[in-house]
Order: structure tokens, then C-alpha cells, then sequence
């Protein structure tokens, strides 16, 4: 009977995160397993595959199938009336299964299936409607994350020269440079500065794949990646100041572009944004347990709040523009229940699941040796963050109502899911700090900067409350000129990159250069003289941009 019930898969995945729940609390008996399998051996070099159970590993399998159980059931209703949703489910089992494959990951042959499966299944997730925006934010998405690929790939020249494929063996000579190839690819899977514009653009998904990615998975796959990295070694001094600096700059240009985006989907996907840079920033200084914690606070929350964006989608019948979806929760107290939750925690006020973590990150900041430019921009961050939230909740709770076509409210089980994230969201950073000891520094931290944090946050929740409207504004609805680049990236590389095919046609003879060198150059020639001043009119302003926050990274 369980094999043919319709809510199988939420059904195995809360057995699964129970076994991991399970084995996380007996874990002190046995201190970790590690399980290696000789692959191949080929001259001097050992392809094995390995998986790794220990407190890390364990932990966070056990929230990413708490939330997807969540997930599933959520999607049972909310995808029901598609003609296709069985092929749904199954890729969504599929995205699930790699993200399982990636955490338990102690090998590059491990890792790769992991990290390889998200790509291409979040490809085939995010273009599951075919229409043109779904088609070309799926591109875009494959585009940024092959970056990532081909950094990773890279790395087996590093492995074969240490003659080992396990991640947790480095020699003195190869952890600098595995450091920072792990620091690079991080960058790009977890949409960090100037790889964040395919973020927004998922969201042509559907809402629980949404919810999925921006929570526990795709997103916070490159952040997991280097966690795991870092505990197992320091990370260099040049990978510190360079996740500083872009998780400062991601936080900042998120709170930016969210202060003045209308779509629901999106605002609350800069909001992912902005919470990606504040683990990154943990990174940089250092506090590697607490980007984790954050990591698990912040994929309750943040599910929570997509899923209950999408009861909204459900009952305004697909409508995503704030300004039409005015009090659409007052006939749904139980949705404004979760709604305001979920934006609490994001806000991180205090005793709610993301002040253990997010709260703790900002006030070792100042304890720290590091850039001025990169607090300031971190406590901008903090001041948005409250401000767009307050805009959020006045739009849907207390907006007036421009669209009378409002479904009624649905039966209680549907609201099952939610109820769930909702205590995770509520209790997970309390639960996380009395199990485990390395949280202990969220009880007693403190620091007399601490009140201007507090200050800055209720500033941000006065000025929400104030704001009575926003107007549009070029910058940040581009998030500075990058969304125009991306999308156009390959229409810029497309004649260049087909002239490049002469050399792969021959012996690169000297003929085939001269003639490649020639053709590139005209064509560079054409292109000044030929384009519309109009057409990519931001062009100037990226690479003042791109030079003005190089200047900036000297600075360290």
C-alpha cells in the first residue's frame, strides 16, 4: 500500500532524515564512518569513491529531506492539475538524490556525480514550462554553473599529482591552490558577485522547485563545499579577503535590487541572495560553524517562506506583482502567520532560528581584522534587509486590495508542510546550539557594538514602515547591469568564439593564427563602429564597475 500511496516520497524521504537524525545522536559511539571503494588505479593514481558520515555530513542531510519531505508534500497540491507531473516528481526526486550524493561526498569522483546531477537536473527543473523566460534562465543557469564545472574539473591535475582522489587528504604544497579552486567554484554555485544574475532568473520554475533550490540545495551547495573544505583545512589568507569581499558586495547588491523588485518570487530570491553573502562573509572571517548553522536556519526559513509564497500564487490565481496582491492574506490568518514569521527570521529579530547564527556572524565582525569597506557594505545589508522585509509583509498583509479575484482559503492538511517549517523556522537555531557545543559562542557572545546592530535593524523596520512607495530604478532591476550581460553573453562571444573554431580545425599552422588574429580583429573593428550607441549602453558602466570593485579588493 505505501509503494502505490500518493504521498510516497514525503514518506521516505521523513524516514530517511529520521535514520540521519538517528545516527547523528549516536554518532559520539562511533566518531564518524568513512566508506572507500577502489575504482580504478591507473599508474600512480588512486580513483576511489568515498562517503563520509560524520556530525557536518549528517546533519545537513538530515534538514535538506526535512525540508524536501515538506517539499513533496506541498507539491502534491500544488502541482496536482499538471498533465506532466510524474516526470515533475521524478526530476525533483533526482535533484534531491544529488544533493545527497554532493553532502556525503569525501572524493572527487563522488563529488563530481553530485555536483554534476544538481546542474542538470536543476537545468531540466527550470525550463519545465518551455516558455521563453523559463528557456533562457535555464541557459543562463547552465552557463554560470558550467564555470563551476570546468573549475572543479581542473582540479584533477592537483589529485593526480598527489596521487589521491579523497578530498580529505591535501599535502603543505597543494592546499593553497585546492583552497582557492574550491573558492572559485563556490563563487559560482552559490551565485555570489559577478556570478549571482541567473539567481533571480530561476524562478521561471515552478514555486516548489523554487523553494528547493533557494533553501537546501543548488544554491547552498557551493557554500557546503567549502565548509567541508575548511574544517578539514585553513583556508589561505587571499580566499579569505576574496570571500570577504564578494559576500559583502553579493549581501549589499541583493538588499539593492530587492528594495525596488515587485515580483514576489524574485524580491524573496534577492533575499536568498543576500543571505548567501552573509555566509560567505562568515567564510572569510573564519567562523565556519556558524556558516553552517546559518546554512540550516536559513534553509527553514526560507523554504517556509516560498512555500507560503506559493499559497499565495495559488489563491490569486498566478498573480506575482506586490502591487496587485494588496491584503491578500487578511482572509487567511494562518498564511499571515507564516508569512510574518518567515520575514522575522529572515530579519533576524531576536530568539527566532536565523538571530543564533546571522546575529552571531555580524558581531564577530567586529572583533575582526578586516576592511572597512566590506562592514559598511554588511551593515547596509543588514538595514535593507528589514526594509524591503517590512515593504513585503505591508504589501501582502495591510496593502489595499486592487485584484478581487481571490480563491478562498484551502483545507487545513494542505497547510501541513508549512506548519512544520514553521517550528524549524522558529526552533531550529535553539535545537542546533544545545546539541552541539560549537555553536556554544550564540549564548554568550557579546560586544558592546552589539546595541548598534539592534539600532540598525529597528531603523530598517521604522524606515519599512514609513515607505510608502518605491520607483523603479534601472540599477538595481539589472542588479547593476550584470542580468544584461549574462543574457546577452552569448550573442557578445558568438562570432568570436567561431573564428576561435580555425584553430581547432588544423595543426595551428602559422596561416590558420594569422588568419584567426586578422578576422577577430576586423570583426572587433566592426563591432565600434557599427553598433547602436543604445543597444549595449551599460557595457561602459559594467567595466567601470568591474575596475571601481577591483580597486576595492587591493585594498586588503
Amino acid at each position: 500500500m505505501l509503494v502505490m500511496h500518493y504521498q510516497r516520497f514525503s514518506m521516505l524521504l521523513c524516514g530517511m532524515c529520521s535514520v540521519y537524525v538517528i545516527l547523528y545522536m549516536l554518532l559520539p559511539l562511533f566518531q564518524g564512518v568513512n566508506y572507500v571503494y577502489d575504482c580504478l588505479l591507473t599508474s600512480s593514481t588512486l580513483l576511489v569513491s568515498c562517503l563520509i558520515f560524520d556530525s557536518i555530513s549528517l546533519s545537513f542531510s538530515a534538514v535538506v529531506m526535512y525540508i524536501s519531505m515538506c517539499v513533496f508534500f506541498f507539491s502534491r497540491y500544488y502541482m496536482l492539475t499538471d498533465p506532466f507531473y510524474n516526470r515533475f516528481m521524478w526530476l525533483l526526486v533526482t535533484f534531491v538524490a544529488s544533493m545527497n550524493v554532493l553532502i556525503l561526498s569525501g572524493s572527487l569522483l563522488t563529488m563530481l556525480v553530485g555536483w554534476d546531477g544538481l546542474g542538470v537536473s536543476s537545468f531540466a527543473l527550470i525550463m519545465y514550462y518551455q516558455s521563453k523566460e523559463s528557456l533562457t534562465a535555464s541557459f543562463m543557469t547552465l552557463l554560470v554553473n558550467r564555470l563551476g564545472d570546468i573549475i572543479i574539473m581542473s582540479s584533477m591535475g592537483v589529485f593526480i599529482i598527489m596521487g589521491s582522489s579523497l578530498l580529505t587528504t591535501y599535502t603543505m604544497s597543494t592546499v593553497y591552490i585546492m583552497m582557492l579552486l574550491f573558492s572559485f567554484a563556490a563563487l559560482t554555485k552559490s551565485a555570489q558577485y559577478p556570478f549571482c544574475a541567473w539567481l533571480p532568473a530561476a524562478m521561471a520554475a515552478p514555486t516548489p522547485v523554487s523553494a528547493l533550490v533557494h533553501s537546501s540545495t543548488l544554491v547552498t551547495a557551493g557554500v557546503y563545499i567549502l565548509i567541508r573544505a575548511c574544517y578539514m583545512n585553513s583556508i589561505p589568507l587571499d580566499a579569505s579577503n576574496l570571500l570577504l569581499f564578494c559576500g559583502a558586495i553579493t549581501s549589499f547588491i541583493g538588499g539593492c535590487c530587492a528594495l525596488f523588485e515587485n515580483d514576489i518570487k524574485k524580491l524573496i530570491a534577492l533575499s536568498t541572495l543576500s543571505q548567501l553573502g552573509v555566509m560567505m562573509f562568515s567564510l572569510g572571517l573564519g567562523l565556519y560553524n556558524f556558516a553552517l548553522l546559518h546554512l540550516f536556519t536559513h534553509a527553514m526559513f526560507k523554504a517556509l517562506l516560498f512555500l507560503a509564497a506559493g499559497c499565495v500564487l495559488l489563491m490569486s490565481f498566478g498573480v506575482q506583482d506586490l502591487r496587485l496582491l494588496g491584503g491578500v492574506s487578511k482572509s487567511n490568518p494562518l498564511l499571515l502567520v507564516f508569512l510574518n514569521v518567515s520575514a522575522f527570521c529572515l530579519m533576524g529579530l531576536p530568539f527566532l532560528s536565523a538571530f543564533y547564527s546571522k546575529h552571531v556572524i555580524l558581531s564577530a565582525m567586529w572583533c575582526q581584522s578586516m576592511n572597512i569597506v566590506a562592514v559598511f557594505l554588511m551593515l547596509a545589508s543588514t538595514l535593507l534587509s528589514s526594509i524591503y522585509m517590512l515593504r513585503f509583509l505591508k504589501a501582502l498583509n495591510w496593502g489595499p486590495n486592487h485584484s478581487y479575484a481571490v480563491a478562498t482559503p484551502y483545507y487545513l492538511g494542505f497547510y501541513t508542510p508549512l506548519c512544520f517549517l514553521f517550528l524549524g523556522s522558529c526552533l531550529s537555531g535553539w535545537f542546533f546550539i544545545n546539541i552541539d557545543m560549537s555553536y556554544v559562542m550564540s549564548t554568550f557572545s557579546y560586544s558592546v557594538y552589539d546595541k548598534f546592530l539592534y539600532m540598525i535593524a529597528l531603523s530598517g523596520v521604522f524606515i519599512g514602515l514609513m515607505t510608502t512607495k518605491t520607483q523603479g530604478n534601472e540599477l538595481c532591476s539589472s542588479m547593476f547591469y550584470m542580468v544584461p550581460v549574462w543574457r546577452n553573453i552569448n550573442f557578445i562571444s558568438h562570432k568570436f568564439v567561431k573564428t576561435l573554431k580555425n584553430l581547432d580545425s588544423g595543426w595551428l599552422e602559422p596561416n590558420t593564427y594569422s588568419s584567426s588574429i586578422s578576422q577577430i580583429s576586423s570583426y572587433m573593428f566592426n563591432i565600434v563602429s557599427t553598433w547602436p550607441p543604445r543597444n549595449f549602453n551599460f557595457i561602459p558602466w559594467s567595466v567601470l564597475m568591474t575596475v571601481f570593485f577591483l580597486l576595492l579588493t587591493c585594498l586588503y
